[in-house]
């Protein structure tokens, strides 16, 4: 059998390692922004590569105090004795992870990086079904269920990731459903993970209203925020928690600095002053934010009207640079093709599309389901020009690198939901 840890589809155009379906190392990372680095970034990290000194565990002074500035606009009150900071999400969950103990909890399907943070110290994850209006949380029943199962069977469920913009599903839950599973999981003594790294990536014009679980339940929830969703590219990796105000929030902090020390989870300077750099949100930053969303909606856009005209299903993207599709519809016309799960469906669609296109196992989905995430950085360009172009085009979807990607992909899709191709007629005219 497959194993289902979280490996990723092989970069485009290379032979696939044989380990490359299992091992974490080869997990799918976040849908990356496909889009030039900011001047102003690259300056502030060339300005700060003469710096002879190590950065404090957990961030330095100016910036904890930019993360509080960023927190407070967004509604949540935040002193820098409640902040951290650690080079990039998953160091950080890793030692809230340690710091919290016990078992963890995770909605079906969630982000790739989560669960291997949990595996990696032993502990036991369970994998909660999602409500139907959208991904990121679990149903509060379900959940309510798993809890007492998992105590009934000796187990000790302490800790609940979720998140409020979610990888993959590109969806966000409205404030009542997340409301009810946070509600539940206070009422159970579970701590409450707040991934919020896609918050900022929110689509214009999306009906969807943002809320942070830490204001409906500021002592129950920590806030997590990895910034190469939203301000820093992957070569910059930086991420910030904010803990709640109480004195357990205190401990917990204090053992989570302690966990980044000992495992040598300091940022370097020039990362450092990047992520301060954003954090105070100059008018760059934002507006760098706002219009990189904008592209992303429209290419998401684009790429869900192509999995529905093929007759696949995706809950409509409301934020992120990514789609969650379920070809379930075409599983004969897949069988035929020999694809029936979501590896097989993982590596005939990254053989044709040229770029990863992970499988729902990856995301801790069922295997046999023929579910798959599209990112829309790929289709962005491949060279800065490229992907300046993309970015400031009034018109992007009609430039040529995006709009030759966006075919192949429906005629790809279409090419599955018209039977074409059973023999394997009819693909080599796609690439």
């Amino acid at each position: 059998m497959r194993s289902s840890s979280d490996p990723t589809a092989r970069t485009p155009g290379t032979t696939r390692r044989p380990e490359g379906r299992g091992p974490v190392r080869y997990g799918p990372p976040l849908p990356e922004a496909g889009l030039p680095v900011l001047p102003e970034l690259a300056a502030m990290v060339a300005g700060a590569a003469g710096r002879a000194t190590c950065e404090p565990p957990g961030g330095a002074p100016a910036l904890l105090e930019a993360a509080c500035g960023y927190w407070r606009r967004r509604g949540l009150d935040a002193e820098r004795e409640q902040l951290g900071a650690a080079p990039g999400a998953a160091p950080l969950l890793l030692a809230l992870t340690a710091a919290l103990g016990g078992d963890v909890l995770v909605p079906r399907p969630c982000s790739a990086w989560w669960v291997p943070q949990a595996r990696l110290l032993g502990r036991a994850v369970y994998h909660v079904p999602t409500p139907a209006e959208c991904g990121g949380v679990p149903d509060s029943t379900a959940f309510l269920e798993t809890v007492r199962r998992v105590r009934a069977e000796g187990g000790d469920p302490r800790l609940l990731i979720l998140s409020v913009a979610d990888d993959p599903t590109a969806t966000v839950p409205p404030p009542e459903v997340l409301h009810e599973a946070v509600e539940a999981a206070a009422a159970e003594g579970v701590h409450v993970i707040s991934d919020e790294t896609w918050r900022d990536t929110v689509h214009p014009g999306a009906d969807s209203v943002l809320f942070s679980p830490a204001e409906m339940y500021p002592r129950e929830v920590t806030v997590l925020n990895d910034l190469t969703g939203a301000f820093l590219p992957p070569s910059l990796p930086a991420a910030c928690a904010r803990f709640p105000a109480t004195e357990r929030g205190a401990r917990l902090r204090a053992r989570v600095l302690d966990f980044l020390t000992a495992t040598g989870a300091l940022l370097p300077a020039p990362v450092a002053a990047a992520a301060t750099y954003a954090l105070n949100e100059p008018d760059e930053i934002t507006e760098r934010r706002r219009t990189g969303a904008a592209l992303h909606a429209r290419v998401a856009g684009a790429l869900h009207h192509a999995v529905l005209a093929a007759g696949g299903l995706a809950r409509p993207p409301r934020a992120g640079r990514h789609l969650y599709m379920d070809l379930e519809e075409l599983r004969p016309r897949l069988t035929d093709l020999g694809v029936t799960d979501s590896q097989e469906l993982e590596d005939f669609l990254g053989e044709r599309l040229r770029m990863p296109v992970p499988g729902g196992h990856r995301f801790g989905d069922e295997q046999g389901a023929l579910r798959a995430r599209l990112s829309t950085g790929p289709l962005l360009g491949s060279t800065p020009e490229e992907r300046r172009a993309s970015l400031t085009s009034p018109e992007p979807l009609e430039l040529p690198h995006v709009a030759r990607v966006l075919t192949m992909v429906g005629a790809t899709l279409r090419a599955i939901g018209d039977g074409a191709g059973a023999t394997g007629e009819g693909w080599e005219s796609e690439r």
